[in-house]
């Protein structure tokens, strides 16, 4: 009878992630895996075949099971616009500790991003993510060209909020963003000069 694992898989993946954001891909090495798990490479090796990149495919697989849960099935719920994406913006909170902790689609990109290991997963939370938060903006009434830009800009904005909050050592760049992101999403477009509406 095999020996029941000595640190339940939830656990280990969320001790890897936790390397990976703090690290990135290139800098987690096997012996910081090892003293984050608890776990000695061979014990590391015997869980993952594959190694490191075997690793962060599984991180990288948990964090896209998260997104559809925390912030896809929201954005696309019966629920109002402004409440999904108030839904989105807690669970974001809540993913990144309040800007505690870096991005991992972020730390898991290669210099060459195009190439790197993980490119299409990334690309393709990116487009996934940016695609739901689109729809939820046509709910509310914009253009599909309003919707896509300000979507794709929202999640821009988020990104570099973390990359800044992580340079300057401390979360208020993040919990600035989150705080002024539903007027970015939802606020009306500029109204048309008087003189040009007039004539409209």
């Amino acid at each position: 009878m095999a020996r029941p694992a000595k640190v339940e898989d939830s656990v280990l993946h969320t001790k890897l992630s936790d390397v990976f954001r703090e690290v990135g891909y290139e800098g987690a090495t096997l012996a910081m895996l090892s003293a984050a798990t608890g776990l000695k490479k061979a014990s590391l090796y015997h869980r993952f075949p594959g190694g490191k990149e075997q690793m962060a495919s599984e991180v990288m697989a948990g964090a896209e099971t998260w997104l559809i849960e925390h912030i896809l099935t929201p954005l696309g719920s019966k629920a109002t616009p402004a409440a999904r994406i108030a839904t989105m913006i807690r669970n974001l909170d809540t993913f990144y500790c309040g800007g505690k902790k870096a991005c991992l689609l972020n730390m898991l990109s290669s210099p060459s991003a195009d190439r790197g290991p993980f490119a299409n997963m990334i690309k393709n939370a990116f487009e996934v993510w940016i695609g739901a938060l689109s729809r939820a903006l046509v709910d509310a009434e914009f253009d599909r060209d309003t919707a896509h830009f300000r979507a794709e800009r929202a999640i821009a904005l988020l990104q570099g909020s973390l990359v800044v909050a992580r340079g300057m050592a401390t979360t208020t760049p993040f919990q600035n963003c989150l705080a002024s992101l539903e007027h970015e999403l939802l606020a009306p477009p500029p109204s048309l000069p008087s003189a040009v509406a007039t004539h409209v």
